[in-house]
């Protein structure tokens, strides 16, 4: 429920956020500088939160993490509003908005490596991509709900879909304080392992790895409402209604191919990487060379199809490569990788798409063709099964 909550608002942001907050006055480079300086500071706080779960407990961070979410984001939205209206113009508009984007990075980044290290307890090395990929699944059925939600809520305004988020993840974070039971308490007695850092040796070509590849998804969630704003002269409502459509098509391939194939087939996380990112490639190749609005929504299934497979596959690969002890640790690290990626990706797409549109789509394409050639030449081939 809270991953679903977490795929809601993230999705519900790159539909909303970036067409409006350029329409408020701020350019492709500075809305870019506002999401990557907060991912910035969110990526930097995963490893602390992560401790302070292991400490306090995966629920009362889960927990902490959602009413965090939901109240900084309801202060962004605030400040949108006042930006909207004119009441907040130019330098003044711009520090407003990074300076409640910041408290967002800070509060808010604890509910993925709760989450990733509660499932990595619960699982084995067989079942953990399998495990992992629910969490990912989770996540897609929230970014289902939010373009829905953000085609539903748009003719009632434009920060209406933003909303809708804030109420869910207010409402996910009351739900999980009173039915999920609280986290069984370590043994006091016995020894803990001593705890991982981004440079061991043995967990860091796979965060390299996926802090790479969400780069890459970065360019394309910053760029993709600009992209077919441009390409097809929709206006702000319309933006927001096709845009959603395009990432709910990614979102459900997602849920179709995690529960029609990985689940009950739980297939090998070495076989599935490399086929999952040759998937995404093709689909962002495809997205820019088609025409068509249908034709874009067929390539992002493709790519949706890819993602189920890669993204579970990199993280369960990951946390194999340390001792089981050190699974939840090494998992919790791995949560880093995403809002890492995010620090870079959409200024890196930005900068593209002024110079020329189909740049972010294609240069995408190319990182993850690349990662595709890695991973079946070298990171599966170092991964234990």
């Amino acid at each position: 429920m809270a991953s679903i909550a977490m795929g809601a608002g993230m999705t519900i942001n790159f539909v909303v956020v970036a067409p409006v907050a350029r329409d408020a006055g701020l350019s492709e480079l500075e809305v870019a500088g506002i999401l990557t300086l907060s991912a910035a500071i969110y990526a930097l706080m995963i490893p602390r939160w992560g401790t302070w779960a292991n400490r306090f407990g995966r629920k009362r961070v889960m927990v902490f993490s959602l009413m965090a979410m939901g109240l900084t984001n309801m202060a962004f939205l605030f400040t949108l509003e006042a930006a909207l209206a004119g009441l907040l113009t130019g330098s003044t508009m711009f520090l407003s908005l990074v300076f409640v984007r910041i408290w967002f990075g800070l509060l808010s980044p604890g509910l993925q490596p709760a989450s990733m290290a509660a499932m990595t307890d619960a699982t084995t090395p067989r079942t953990r991509a399998a495990g992992l990929g629910l969490l990912g699944a989770a996540m897609s059925i929230g970014s289902i709900i939010g373009p829905a939600g953000a085609a539903v809520l748009a003719p009632l305004g434009a920060l209406a879909p933003l909303w809708g988020s804030i109420v869910l993840c207010l409402g996910c974070g009351l739900i999980i304080g009173f039915v999920l039971p609280p986290t069984r308490r370590a043994n006091k007695t016995t020894q803990r392992p001593k705890a991982l850092t981004m440079r061991d040796p043995r967990v860091f070509p796979h965060l390299v790895f996926l802090f790479a590849y969400f780069v890459a998804v970065g360019m394309i969630q910053q760029t993709l409402g600009w992209f077919l704003e441009d390409r097809y002269g929709l206006e702000e409502a319309d933006v927001v209604l096709f845009t959603g459509i395009v990432f709910a098509c990614l979102a459900i391939m997602m849920v179709v191919v995690q529960f029609g194939f990985i689940q009950p087939r739980k297939p090998d996380p070495r076989k599935m990487l490399p086929a999952g990112l040759a998937l995404v490639a093709t689909g962002y190749v495809a997205a820019d060379l088609s025409q068509p609005y249908w034709s874009v929504c067929l390539a992002f299934l493709i790519v949706g199809a890819g993602a189920a497979l890669a993204v579970p596959s990199a993280n369960a690969l990951g946390t194999m490569s340390v001792q089981r002890e050190e699974q939840a640790s090494a998992a919790a690290l791995l949560a880093a990788a995403p809002p890492s990626g995010f620090i870079f990706g959409p200024l890196i797409g930005a900068g593209l798409y002024q110079l020329s549109p189909k740049l972010p789509l294609l240069v995408s394409a190319a990182l993850i063709a690349g990662l595709a050639l890695y991973a079946a030449v070298f990171l599966t081939r170092q991964s234990r099964p």
